[in-house]
């Protein structure tokens, strides 16, 4: 109560007033004293996040009230990937050019997060290219695509990519994800049966494992940061192959469709291209 107090530059007193008010309109207790502290109750968590989406409407309506300026609050997603590797940079110059703008990050992996933008929880997210077709309410736009490589210790960086994923031991990169499928689609076009000691889906840590001669590893050639101090050979494969492709998919619902507009120029200008013609794929 008084550090909520101190936000509001009001007395305690007046923020117990505002609360009680408030609970005689709804009908409801929502805190309760323990002790020399306060406690939600479940009528007060069960109203908390619809609270929180009236303040952001709120602040929407000053944005649409000032539609000439850009600002606002985007609601984001982002999967492990783009969240270390990619969106630092897009945030810095997003960040730089228009200061007014909020954004509001969730992370998760790529399944989530296509399901939360498709249920209008969020506007757009960083994602990897689904495995299916998108319902025609979203949009998605490559920004990356990161080739397949064999990663093995250096000390094996003379030997060819197949024979390393034939007879050394292989932490794979998790088939269940949307990533160690294309991994998992080489080996099986290569006809190579690997000799198969761990799977996961951490990319650092296998690199980590590959380092520390556990095996080698067939994965995206992913975007720094890398861990430091390894001594690892990134080996091109011999055959052609589709990497992991990076990218951004938004609701086409989404009022916010000005400040995505600012969002989708700086990420593809943050990855060294053009802005390309959004791709909708049709509905599943």
């Amino acid at each position: 109560m008084a550090a909520a107090a101190r936000t509001l530059n009001i007395s305690p007193s007046a923020i117990a007033q505002q609360l009680h008010a408030l609970e005689r309109e709804l009908g409801a207790t929502l805190i309760v004293r323990v002790g020399r502290t306060v406690r939600m109750t479940e009528q007060g968590g069960r109203i908390l996040n619809q609270a929180r989406q009236l303040l952001r409407d709120a602040a929407e309506l000053r944005r649409i009230a000032n539609d000439g300026e850009v600002g606002g609050e985007l609601r984001l997603g982002a999967c492990t990937t783009a969240l270390v590797g990619m969106l630092p940079e897009i945030l810095t110059r997003v960040s730089a050019k228009f200061p007014q703008v909020n954004v509001h990050i969730r992370s998760g992996n790529s399944a989530q997060l296509y399901a939360e933008v498709e249920a209008g929880n969020l506007d757009a997210a960083y994602v990897l290219e689904a495995p299916y077709l998108l319902p025609k309410t979203c949009d998605w736009t490559m920004l990356r695509e990161e080739l397949l490589i064999v990663l093995a210790p250096q000390r094996l960086a003379h030997r060819h990519p197949h024979d390393l994923l034939a007879h050394e031991p292989l932490i794979r990169y998790d088939r269940d994800q949307w990533g160690g499928l294309r991994a998992e689609e080489y080996l099986r076009k290569a006809g190579i049966r690997p000799v198969e000691r761990f799977e996961l889906n951490a990319l650092n840590s296998i690199a980590v494992m590959v380092d520390r001669g556990l095996g080698v590893s067939l994965v995206p050639d992913w975007s720094p940061p890398w861990p430091e101090g390894l001594d690892l050979a990134r080996l091109p494969l011999p055959e052609p192959c589709v990497g992991r492709r990076v990218g951004i998919v938004w609701s086409r619902a989404t009022i916010r469709m000005g400040l995505l507009g600012v969002l989708l120029e700086e990420s593809v200008a943050a990855n060294g291209g053009p802005l390309p013609v959004p791709r909708r794929k049709l509905r599943r």
